[in-house]
């Protein structure tokens, strides 16, 4: 089935101007990584402006010593790679045990591992913009970041998302 999607009456049909998508990255898991970063690639394949506020654990995606260790919790995650009682997700070892299910799923898939699609957005132009908020309060600094980062409040963010076309805390 095909569905044809008409734009919104307020939205800019004029084909120069880029649509933009502001994306709100608060949590630092693995499967959390994902769906900002397969958004904000695929919504810069297609022509649009992209940016990714990271706030809170969310922040972990972009930080040096902690993105490529990402983890996936089977405890009190009745939808992760591993579908057992919190009473077996507690057992020393689950979670590495569903991170590393997670990450042969989408190595099974052929998906980029989430270095790779950091590396990916960077080279699209996504845009990261780390929370200074969430950088003080967890006491990350700029050097704790990856490349090409940007310091933002949530006021700057707020005036980036405020015209954007689309917007989405995940």
């Amino acid at each position: 089935m095909t569905v044809s999607i008409q734009p919104h009456p307020t939205e800019s049909t004029d084909a120069n101007t880029p649509k933009r998508l502001a994306l709100v990255a608060s949590k630092g898991t693995l499967d959390q990584a994902y769906p900002p970063l397969i958004l904000a690639t695929t919504a810069v394949s297609l022509g649009w402006e992209v940016g990714i506020y990271f706030t809170f654990y969310g922040l972990d995606i972009l930080h040096k010593d902690r993105f490529e260790k990402l983890k996936v919790a089977s405890l009190a995650n009745p939808a992760g790679p591993l579908q057992v009682p919190n009473i077996v997700g507690a057992i020393p070892g689950a979670t590495a045990l569903a991170t590393k299910t997670m990450k042969r799923w989408m190595a099974n898939s052929a998906m980029p591992t989430v270095p790779e699609f950091i590396d990916m957005a960077r080279d699209l132009n996504v845009t990261f913009f780390a929370c200074a908020t969430t950088m003080g309060i967890m006491n990350v600094t700029e050097t704790d970041l990856i490349d090409g980062c940007d310091i933002a409040g949530a006021a700057a963010f707020l005036d980036y998302a405020a015209t954007a076309d689309v917007q989405l805390f995940i």
